[in-house]
């Protein structure tokens, strides 16, 4: 599976479960952000939530981001197919999550 197939996956699967989970919906109600991520061994990639939802998911750097997430390719993988927790890729400084303290939580909705 291709890094764009991966993210596309990830944006359809937080989608459908904003839909289904109305008490996330409303934690995420007026929320507007830019999310970056950063592929370490290739590759930037940039996407929006607004109004609960994910879109516009792009190729190449935001202009101005509000949460840059860094990673390699092969824990990118693991932690779209839970092989890895978010967590345990922090620790281990295998992920990175720039942005404001609220914004990092944000993250573990997102996968």
């Amino acid at each position: 599976m291709t890094v764009e197939d991966a993210l596309a996956a990830v944006v359809d699967r937080f989608n459908r479960h904003i839909t289904r989970n109305r008490a996330t919906a409303e934690e995420l109600d007026g929320l507007e952000r830019t999310i970056q991520i950063c592929l370490t061994d290739g590759g930037s990639y940039a996407v929006d939530l607004s109004g609960g939802r994910l879109t516009n998911l792009r190729s190449g750097a935001a202009k101005s981001p509000d949460v840059t997430i860094t990673t390699d390719t092969a824990t990118f993988h693991g932690l779209v197919k839970k092989d890895i927790g978010p967590m345990k890729a922090l620790v281990t400084r295998r992920l990175s999550i720039e942005g404001s303290l609220e914004d990092k939580l944000l993250f573990r909705k997102l996968l």
